[in-house]
């Protein structure tokens, strides 16, 4: 079995709980770390997150933080790819590293825009087509997560 740096999925204000079970439950079948970072809109006992993750939390590393200033200060040189439906670079344009911090916004506000302002070389999107506004938050981080997976050679590790 090889070595690897798990990606990071990072969670700005969570707010609907069962995205959250499913992107838990997506860290650890894909031994990524989840990160929820601020105020979450529901208690981490609720049901319907612990139903969304099955069986599976116990192989979830979950770290909480008060805001991304205080991970990114834990993480000095973590790179950070922030999404955004307002990016210009298409999320498979990216070349990602082992270790990198996938940053998602809340499901009615997404991240800050003065975030995406400061951050433009890193802020990257999901091309949606049609009327569409939105892709829900556990789909996205699925699509962004496994494009890095491929990318770095994940993909063929699994059994």
């Amino acid at each position: 079995m090889m070595l690897f740096k798990p990606f990071n999925i990072v969670l700005i204000e969570p707010e609907i709980p069962p995205n959250t079970g499913n992107i838990a439950r997506l860290c650890g079948a894909t031994r990524s770390i989840l990160h929820l970072v601020g105020k979450l809109g529901f208690s981490t006992d609720d049901k319907t997150l612990k139903r969304a993750g099955l069986d599976y939390w116990k192989e979830v590393e979950i770290r909480y933080w008060q805001n991304l200033t205080e991970i990114k200060e834990a993480f000095p040189d973590g790179r950070f790819f922030y999404t955004s439906k307002k990016a210009e670079k298409s999320y498979v344009d990216v070349q990602y590293t082992e270790g990198d911090f996938l940053v998602f916004g809340k499901e009615t506000a997404g991240l800050p825009e003065e975030l995406l302002r400061e951050n433009p070389d890193t802020t990257i999107r999901i091309p949606i087509f049609g009327k569409v506004r939105s892709i829900n938050l556990a789909t996205a981080t699925g699509i962004v997560l496994y494009e890095a997976l491929r990318q770095t050679g994940r993909l063929s590790e699994a059994p």
